[in-house]
């Protein structure tokens, strides 16, 4: 008697619990996929200008390019997920607080 009514009630918890994660996973996956879309824009954009500037010279109209490339893609982070990700520092930033001329520190 008391067995089945505990086995029951078991079942049910376990039942209740794994919906409760479920839910609470497939809540994290868009923001998840949204912050690797992210990262995945801002380090190509990034890497896309040091190679502009390797290539063609830091004041070249290609590093000009590609800089105003990141810009974009960094306002399009903040304005969608409120931060952006630093391919130097390898970081995500929640503050508005990047710098346009941040690779000045590569001109040779």
């Amino acid at each position: 008697m008391f067995t089945n009514r505990w086995k029951t009630g078991l079942a049910r918890f376990a039942c209740g619990a794994v919906m409760l994660a479920t839910g609470a996973f497939l809540a994290g996956v868009p923001r998840a996929q949204a912050d690797d879309d992210c990262q995945r824009k801002l380090a190509h954009a990034d890497h896309e200008l040091d190679r502009a500037i390797e290539k063609h010279g830091y004041n070249s109209r290609q590093a000009d390019h590609k800089r105003h490339e990141l810009r974009e893609a960094r306002e399009w982070c903040w304005e969608h997920r409120h931060r952006w990700w630093d391919e130097h520092e390898r970081r995500w930033h929640e503050q508005r607080d990047w710098d346009d001329h941040d690779h000045d520190h590569d001109r040779h």
